[in-house]
């Protein structure tokens, strides 16, 4: 098989999202770092095993995207961005829904760590809605808007607040690309290969290549490697769908 281009596999994030074993993390991560561009590091992970796995990730080679999701009141948040630019990461997130001053904050405090640090800031994202969500789960929560909507509103919020891009379904990247401009970044998760996933609790999906040709920077790709019968196939097949999107 041919080689994926480097700058297609950039752009792919594998969700490491296992709790249970450092050993198996590791495997994973010695496993995939030549086939992928960053680990994104989640809630199941940083709880069971801290920062040693972060460290671990950049240590074999890896580059990190941490899923942590900060949303608090702005000066913790503050005060965990600037934790978490100390890890050494290369990405990471916050909610919009914490709102312009939470967001404005943490960016001071990433751009000030980094500074003080002499490092490049990492890139800082705000998760706009959850995948998981749809228009009915809105409407039950209180909000009188669709996903995409309330998506766009938290977009052009979080850009206005000096953030870098936002988490966002593919369904919504158009929409915000438009209105947040090409250097906007936009991650895209729920990202299926059209393959059925085992309890799958994703409802708003779309192919790598569709994510791509639709203006995303990154797609998070979990399941469809993780429970592949060949993880490197499955990634490397990815890699290829992204530059199909990429030439579209």
């Amino acid at each position: 098989m041919q080689t994926p281009n480097k700058n297609c596999r950039g752009k792919l994030i594998f969700a490491l999202d296992l709790g249970e074993d450092m050993d198996e993390t590791i495997k994973w991560v010695d496993l995939l770092k030549d086939h992928v561009g960053l680990f994104k590091v989640g809630k199941e992970a940083f709880t069971s095993f801290g920062p040693s796995v972060v460290s671990m990730i950049i240590e074999r080679g890896g580059n990190v995207f941490l899923d942590l999701k900060f949303h608090d009141i702005p000066n913790t948040v503050a005060m965990a961005s600037k934790a978490a630019v100390k890890l050494g990461i290369s990405m990471f997130n916050i909610h919009a829904l914490g709102g312009s001053e939470m967001m404005e904050q943490a960016v001071d405090s990433v751009n000030n760590t980094a500074r003080v640090m002499g490092v490049v800031p990492p890139i800082l994202l705000a998760v706009t809605v959850l995948t998981s969500l749809d228009d009915s789960n809105l409407e039950n929560m209180g909000f009188k808007c669709s996903a995409r909507e309330l998506a766009l509103k938290l977009a052009v919020s979080a850009k206005n607040a000096g953030v870098s891009g936002v988490v966002a379904s593919a369904q919504d990247v158009i929409p915000i690309r438009e209105a947040c401009g090409k250097d906007f970044t936009i991650v895209t998760p729920g990202i299926r290969l059209g393959d059925k996933v085992a309890d799958d609790d994703q409802k708003r999906v779309l192919t790598p290549r569709d994510a791509i040709t639709m203006g995303a920077d990154y797609i998070v790709v979990g399941r469809p490697i993780r429970l592949a019968g060949d993880p490197v196939a499955a990634a490397d097949r990815i890699t290829k769908e992204v530059g199909e999107g990429l030439v579209h």
